[in-house]
């Protein structure tokens, strides 16, 4: 029968070296996210409904382009960091850098998307 502290067992296993940085990460885009969301909100909403050409010309407009823009960059990045960390909690062997990589490539492409569409918007 062995004796050993909990501090004896994990000795030698090392650390992922990363935890820190991305809890981190977390916290700061959602701290950014608890502004941004409702600003998006109020600014995005009154243009629900409008005729093509008033949107346009809204979103043509610096400040709405500027806050959907930082609300799509934050958010999938947001997205992208939690859906990892399930990814990581879940998923093990091959799959799971596979689904990670996907998830990347899918966050990454999406902002990508919205970006392009409130720049063409915008300019």
């Amino acid at each position: 029968m062995r004796y050993m502290t909990d501090r004896k067992r994990v000795i030698g296993l090392g650390s992922a070296k990363s935890g820190v940085h991305h809890f981190w990460a977390m916290k700061v885009s959602s701290v950014a996210l608890v502004g941004l969301i409702p600003l998006f909100v109020f600014t995005f909403g009154p243009m629900l409904g409008r005729p093509y050409e008033e949107v346009i010309a809204y979103f043509a407009q610096p400040f709405p382009a500027i806050v959907a823009a930082l609300t799509f960059v934050i958010g999938f990045r947001h997205f992208r960091d939690g859906v990892q960390v399930l990814i990581e909690d879940y998923v093990h062997g091959w799959a799971q850098k596979a689904l990670i990589i996907a998830m990347i490539c899918v966050s990454y492409g999406a902002a990508a998307v919205g970006l392009f569409a409130i720049a063409r918007i915008a300019l």
